[in-house]
């Protein structure tokens, strides 16, 4: 059962790295880890450390894919415009050919992910919930829908979950080869984004109530050494530093965020209602079970905190100092709620009969979420919310529309509207040309338009309350590009 929900959860990656064009952050992201492997140094978009931009770049490299010397690669070598290399890269590449093997190692990563939720699932809440938990993650509609993307956050969630593995391993047998790994996973967790951070006091934590404080000097010595090999220099602490100084510097301060119809510069509650309204609403109900029967747990002390600290203390660092933008920032969350929902399916199926039929319908309305949405996850919504249509009256950016579907826009305009011209209205980083697709920018989404054929991102529907935008559309392209034909 594990092999067949690993064969599915990567058959869906492989078909979303076909049908998907370049995500908002990926050409920054391609582009800057492809420059650190061809030149051997870590000089671009240095807000984010290295290790996952490097993965992109060595399967670029290895594919044959190189940088050309030009003067937008200089400057940005020397700070800045990332993006704009990164879309002429996959321009003058192949999209398709420059997103597979970019992508390749993250769909990869994320399958490791699974793998590692039901080995360390089986021994810390046994073969049920462990299975269950599997099925969780892999059915996960946030989760397939950024997966495959060169951004950092599915990523993060593996080296955490890594790195909490090691460590609960390591207290559970103490030795030298297990305070190795620990100091190993501990060094890729920090590499992954900097964000990380703030999941060491929840180490400092465990291991002060185990009384092994010794083992963070040890950890962190090697730590360091993996950090400086990741920046490809004996100054990656330096670097390091610098990064995390520079995190959120290209933010815009005064960006509203939208929130059920509401601007503002923050909502407290945002990733809440974000999980809430993302997240399928079967997952949220096991997840409540299992919190309530975690309580079942042998040796429940120490292994009820590997599970319950690490997502807390992501929601609740997210909350306090995170931009408010998306689901995404709390996907390193999401294992660790999979792994308590696995308990919560456990516990239900040892009920008897009647828990038995609720688990199962619970898992049969999280597989048809799942399948129907595919492979436009990335703009699932739930009931909830009102399905994916609805999505765009709660949240925008990341969660609706991140500039993923204008490969399928272009194969409906080829195959509904051919000929006719295209007013476009995109959130997006590569330029719909790289795909063939001819477009005319919509300057202002608040005027009305004049008859034609116009396509907005689920993004702008959501946040312009042009009065044009609430009309029903003529047809919705990948879940996240609005079509309206105006006569």
């Amino acid at each position: 059962m594990a092999g067949v929900l690993m064969a599915a959860f990567l058959a869906q990656g492989f078909l979303a790295i076909a049908s998907k064009s370049p995500a908002f952050d990926e050409t920054g992201d391609i582009a800057a880890g492809l420059s650190y492997i061809q030149s051997g140094e870590v000089r671009a978009n240095l807000q984010h450390p290295p290790l996952l931009k490097e993965l992109a770049g060595v399967s670029l490299w290895l594919a044959g894919i190189r940088l050309p010397e030009s003067p937008q690669v200089a400057r940005m070598l020397a700070g800045g415009g990332e993006r704009q290399v990164g879309s002429e890269l996959i321009a003058a590449n192949g999209p398709d050919r420059v997103m597979f093997w970019a992508r390749l190692p993250f769909l990869l990563l994320a399958a490791a992910l699974g793998a590692l939720i039901w080995w360390w699932g089986r021994q810390v809440v046994g073969e049920t919930a462990a299975l269950a938990a599997l099925f969780l993650y892999t059915m996960s509609p946030t989760i397939l829908g950024h997966s495959y993307l060169v951004t950092l956050d599915v990523g993060l969630a593996a080296f955490a979950v890594l790195f909490f593995y090691a460590l609960w391993s390591y207290l559970k047998a103490p030795g030298w080869k297990r305070l190795a790994l620990c100091g190993l996973a501990m060094g890729l967790l920090l590499g992954a984004k900097f964000s990380a951070i703030f999941l060491l006091p929840v180490a400092v934590v465990v291991l002060v109530v185990a009384r092994r404080t010794g083992a963070l000097v040890v950890m962190g010595a090697i730590a360091t050494f993996v950090i400086q090999a990741l920046y490809l220099s004996p100054g990656g602490l330096f670097l390091y530093s610098t990064g995390l100084q520079r995190v959120n510097a290209d933010h815009n301060p005064d960006y509203l965020v939208f929130l059920g119809g509401q601007l503002q510069h923050n909502f407290p509650s945002y990733f809440v209602m974000a999980y809430l309204l993302k997240e399928p609403i079967a997952a949220i109900l096991l997840a409540a079970i299992g919190i309530y029967a975690l309580r079942s747990l042998p040796d429940r002390r120490g292994s009820v905190a590997f599970l319950v600290l690490p997502p807390a203390v992501i929601l609740a660092a997210h909350m306090a100092f995170a931009d408010d933008l998306g689901v995404r920032y709390i996907i390193p969350a999401l294992p660790f709620l999979y792994l308590i929902g696995g308990v919560g399916a456990a516990w239900l199926i040892g009920r008897g009969l009647w828990g038995r039929v609720i688990a199962g319908g619970l898992g049969c309305w999280l597989l048809i979420t799942s399948f129907a949405v595919a492979p436009d996850h990335l703009s699932y919504f739930n009931e909830a919310a009102g399905g994916t249509r609805g999505g765009p009256m709660w949240l925008d950016d990341s969660n609706v529309d991140w500039g993923q579907g204008i490969k399928q826009v272009k194969e409906w305009v080829d195959g509904n509207a051919k000929g006719r011209p295209v007013h476009l209205a995109y959130f997006g980083s590569f330029p719909p040309a790289g795909y063939g697709l001819t477009a005319e920018p919509i300057d202002d989404l608040m005027k009305a338009p004049a008859p034609g054929l116009y396509i907005v991102s689920a993004h702008f529907a959501a946040r312009v309350p042009a009065p044009w935008l609430r009309r029903t559309p003529t047809a919705i392209v990948g879940h996240a590009m609005y079509v309206y034909d105006i006569r």
